[in-house]
């Protein structure tokens, strides 16, 4: 049983003993027993509060086997992961509904491309994907591909990891995949057949990838479209809000620079009146 509890209090007594000397603050000595141990609550409290075990790559891969179907028929393609590296996307987390009865075991991807879909494979186990973005601000060399990309193919990998990883709700493998397209030594063929694939593949509401593709050709454009062949022309009738956007930078270029010419013609009308002599009466 709890021993009873003892307040002692400052101040003058009540029937005219002495004064105590101390002063200050009532100091109470609470009462401690079993109201003070700790109860359930407090040790659900407690437990809730224990970190969860980190996961070794020895539990991805003892996680059970899920098999990707890559495109549509007559041209499939099966491709196999282990569920746990799986649904930390949540668009796959949502497809296979571990937590279920009936987790399921398949997934079909007939829209998706094949080669996007190994290198967001590859990024999972690995967290890149070939080429490798090097510390040098470039990317890893590969012997079997030209030095300047002259078709696209090489811009649109990246551009469609990039989509991919859009659906898929991977965030940091999107970021990396616009930035490798930065970094791929292109001509203007290849930088139009990734403006295409840009604007037919993202919405308008995307301006992380579609805003730079506007800009490059908007500062190009009077260059680039001669190269082209006409296919510049096409892209802005197939694509107007392309046309739109290209127009749109080009507009908002000049309506600066006229601004700055307009700020520098008043300072200078400026220190030229402070200069100015006064006329003596």
């Amino acid at each position: 049983m709890a021993e009873p509890e003892v307040r002692i209090t400052s101040g003058a007594p009540e029937d005219g003993g002495d004064v105590d000397m101390q002063g200050g603050d009532d100091v109470e000595i609470a009462e401690t027993g079993a109201a003070d141990a700790p109860g359930e609550d407090d040790e659900e409290t407690i437990e809730s509060e224990k970190p969860s075990p980190r996961a070794t790559f020895v539990d991805y891969l003892k996680s059970p086997i899920i098999t990707l179907t890559i495109g549509s028929s007559g041209a499939q393609t099966k491709l196999t992961a282990h569920q746990a590296l799986l649904i930390t996307s949540p668009y796959f987390a949502s497809a296979i509904a571990p937590d279920s009865a009936n987790p399921n075991t398949t997934i079909e991807l007939a829209r998706e491309d094949l080669d996007a879909t190994s290198a967001v494979l590859e990024y999972l186990y690995t967290g890149e994907y070939f080429p490798h973005k090097l510390s040098s601000a470039s990317l890893q060399s590969d012997p079997s591909i030209p030095a300047t990309d002259n078709t696209g193919d090489q811009l649109l990998k990246h551009a469609k990891v990039y989509t991919l990883a859009e659906k898929l709700g991977m965030p940091q493998l999107r970021t990396l995949a616009h930035s490798k397209i930065h970094l791929v030594n292109s001509n203007a063929v290849a930088e139009l057949a990734y403006a295409r694939y840009v604007y037919s593949h993202t919405s308008k509401e995307d301006t992380t990838i579609r805003k730079p593709v506007a800009s490059f050709w908007g500062q190009r454009s009077h260059v680039l479209r001669h190269e082209t062949e006409g296919t510049f022309r096409e892209m802005c009738i197939q694509f107007p809000e392309f046309g739109f956007d290209v127009l749109s930078f080009v507009l908002d270029v000049e309506e600066k620079r006229e601004e700055r010419k307009r700020k520098s013609t008043a300072a200078e009308e400026v220190g030229t009146a402070s200069t100015r002599k006064r006329a003596r009466g």
